[in-house]
């Protein structure tokens, strides 16, 4: 019971972190794109 227990508390973690890791790489990606888009309209 303890094992399955405690398997399922690390599962929980590991999903939290990683949709955390998305979520920033989207925000990373959401600034790139804003970034690339000023450049070429200021030309």
């Amino acid at each position: 019971m303890d094992l399955i227990f405690l398997l399922k508390v690390l599962f929980f973690i590991a999903l939290v972190v990683s949709l955390y890791a998305v979520l920033r790489n989207l925000n990373i990606i959401r600034i790139i794109l804003v970034y690339w888009k000023d450049l070429i309209l200021r030309k």
